[in-house]
């Protein structure tokens, strides 16, 4: 397989499991017991989407990434590498972390009826989007860094 189909199919899990913990915290906000199970199912793509997303992105990035960032550190755009992919290594693991925990957190917590767990999913749900849209835009600028860096050869 290619190395680019790793990359697509990484960002692709990746805004999946963006879209699930939206999925989860439109639920979230109008809980019922009627939606409990779709926000249990929320959290379960969430977990899954970005998990997926993790292993193609790690694989790629341990056995292809090298080249990529040899061309972009020799680019006109090398704050790509050492600043974004900076970023992207390390907020993927708080991501991780939250995205892990949701099922835990969604899983036998009554949340139409217990307004601290409901908050809780709420803050988890939030935090994912917000966290894996900075990642996305971060990837967007590495892509972007190493484009600049073929160009210019």
């Amino acid at each position: 397989m290619r190395p680019e189909v790793f990359v697509i199919i990484h960002v692709v899990f990746g805004m999946f499991g963006i879209l699930a913990a939206l999925w989860m915290f439109v639920e979230t906000l109008n809980s019922t017991e009627t939606n409990q199970k779709r926000i249990e199912i929320a959290s379960v793509v969430l977990v899954s989407c970005m998990w997926l997303s993790y292993v193609l992105g790690g694989y790629y990035y341990v056995n292809y990434y090298a080249a990529s960032k040899a061309v972009i550190l020799a680019g006109p755009f090398p704050s790509a590498h050492k600043f974004f992919m900076e970023v992207k290594e390390h907020l993927f693991f708080m991501v991780l972390l939250l995205a892990t925990y949701a099922p835990f957190a969604v899983y036998g917590g009554r949340l139409y009826r217990n307004k601290g767990a409901r908050n809780l999913v709420l803050s988890v749900a939030a935090l994912v989007v917000i966290l894996g849209l900075i990642m996305d835009g971060s990837g967007a600028m590495i892509i972007m860094g190493e484009k600049l860096g073929l160009l210019r050869r």
